[in-house]
């Protein structure tokens, strides 16, 4: 099917029968299945209460990360209650429920526990509804429960800031969206032979490929990704982000992803850039944080601390950007500068803090272990 002269890959004579050389993957499929070997192993040992804890850790970074990607930051702590709240895991106070936030978690969590269930057309324009429950796109109307219809001209992947956007590949037209999208939806839930982990980064190439939605297809790609990797795993439970990986090495994705769009099919560079990012993601799992912010609360399980304190220290635990001073305290917490000295004052005596090296011009604070 073809569309004009021949640019991307949609409009090669064969579209979409991929192409790959399984021999040269065979190497970044080893690398994946070591680094999550390493992963679950050391997954083993731990408790139920800190698999939950490293689930919840995971799923928040893969939430939090795939909308950064896209330029739009969510409350961390928000979405960290609201997987919370769904998934019964205990980390006391919860946060009020944000209704943005709840509906971009739900589309991440459906992708993952629920991804043995078949992909279909309602479940993407479900996922598409909860990115944009008011309809609006920012001050752009857009339309919910239907593909793009290209009213404002052919669908382009950009990124970049207003005024230096690149344009990294162009989207088939509107009108070949229904018959497209049928195409990919029948091969996702069929049995066509290739590895779980290959079968990934093609769902996730061919959803961004086809970008059939006026906006959100980045993170609903991300998400149909997440569906594919959370089948390779047999398991709802997440403790590795990719999304949070290809927004660390960002750059790299937009060009690996322009390259692909204006090569052929044989998509052997785009699988193994894939695979090598899932390895890095696995192997920079939140699980290493999660076992030091363990022991540390079994250090001081016995040690009486008010709700600032613990809040303050989770934190300190969490990667506090920047340096911890009392007025910092006393504007988290919500409390007089009185009382954020007292509280910090009382953590000095008991060693749990210390202050930070270097002073300056006011005292900071760090963990003193």
């Amino acid at each position: 099917m073809t569309y004009g002269e021949k640019r991307y890959i949609w409009q090669t004579e064969d579209w979409p029968n991929w192409r790959y050389e399984l021999s040269a993957l065979t190497g970044p499929l080893i690398e994946v299945s070591r680094a999550q070997g390493v992963l679950l192993g050391r997954l083993a040992d731990a408790g139920l209460a800190l698999r939950d804890q490293a689930s919840l850790a995971a799923l928040t970074e893969d939430v939090v990360k795939t909308s950064e990607i896209e330029g739009e930051v969510l409350n961390v702590e928000s979405v960290r209650s609201s997987i919370a709240r769904r998934l019964g895991v205990d980390i006391g106070a919860l946060l009020p429920a944000d209704r943005h936030v709840e509906d971009v978690v739900e589309m991440v969590l459906d992708a993952t526990s629920r991804s043995a269930e078949p992909l279909t057309t309602e479940r993407l324009f479900g996922w598409y509804a909860a990115l944009f429950p008011t309809g609006y796109s920012g001050t752009s109307r857009i339309s919910i429960g239907q593909w793009r219809d290209d009213a404002d001209g052919p669908m382009q992947v950009v990124s970049g800031p207003i005024g230096r956007r690149k344009v990294h590949f162009q989207a088939p037209p509107a009108a070949v969206l229904p018959v497209e999208t049928a195409r990919f939806l029948a091969w996702a839930n069929a049995d066509t032979g290739e590895p779980a982990l290959v079968k990934a980064g093609l769902a996730h190439l061919w959803f961004v490929t086809l970008h059939p939605f006026d906006d959100g297809n980045g993170r609903i790609a991300r998400a149909v990704g997440d569906l594919f990797l959370a089948r390779a795993d047999g398991s709802p439970q997440r403790f590795y982000s990719l999304s949070a990986q290809i927004q660390r090495d960002r750059k790299d994705y937009y060009d690996v992803l322009e390259h692909t769009q204006k090569g052929t099919l044989d998509v052997t560079g785009w699988l193994s850039w894939f695979l090598a990012t899932l390895a890095l993601a696995s192997a920079q799992s939140t699980l290493d944080a999660m076992l030091v912010k363990t022991r540390f609360w079994q250090r001081w399980a016995s040690t009486p601390l008010n709700a600032r304190q613990i809040k303050l220290l989770n934190r300190l635990q969490d990667g506090f950007k920047g340096k911890l001073s009392s007025s910092k305290w006393a504007a988290i917490a919500q409390c007089s500068p009185d009382t954020a000295l007292r509280d910090i004052t009382r953590l000095l005596e008991l060693g749990v803090l210390k202050k930070s090296p270097g002073g300056g011009r006011s005292t900071s604070y760090e963990l003193a272990e």
